[in-house]
């Protein structure tokens, strides 16, 4: 039972969880604050525009309330506030995507300019071995 405790642990603390863990977390907050921001501050305005429609109450009836029923419709509003939080979440992520692999590629050139290494001391020797068996021959 220890050793399954253990190895648990060792997963749970490798960088790679946490890091997801994060990311989820963070992720979560984010997509709040796009919600938000779409359904206080997006679609107000949109809805101005087109007559004064407000978008979270945009449907399409499909069936009238009848007693001891609800009605039945489509919400064409909440679905389009969905789609531009979708919108606006997926473009901030490819975003941050393509400013990671600009990053990633700056520093790759940079590792492929700099200059190599010089050897240890034990590849340098292994190195005069080489030279010393290819001589012989």
């Amino acid at each position: 039972m220890k050793k399954l405790i253990d190895e648990f642990r060792e997963f749970a603390l490798k960088g790679n969880v946490l890091d997801m863990a994060i990311g989820i977390i963070i992720g979560g907050a984010f997509g709040t604050i796009v919600a938000s921001l779409v359904k206080d501050v997006i679609m107000p305005p949109f809805g101005i525009l087109i007559g004064g429609v407000d978008f979270s109450d945009l449907k399409i009836p499909l069936r009238a309330a009848e007693a001891g029923k609800e009605a039945v419709s489509i919400n064409i509003g909440l679905f389009l506030n969905n789609v531009i939080s979708f919108l606006i979440v997926a473009w901030a992520i490819f975003m941050l995507v393509k400013g990671i692999n600009m990053l990633r590629q700056r520093f790759e050139k940079e590792k492929a300019a700099a200059p190599p290494a010089p050897p240890s001391p034990s590849e340098q020797y292994l190195k005069e071995i080489r030279d010393a068996l290819v001589a012989r021959k």
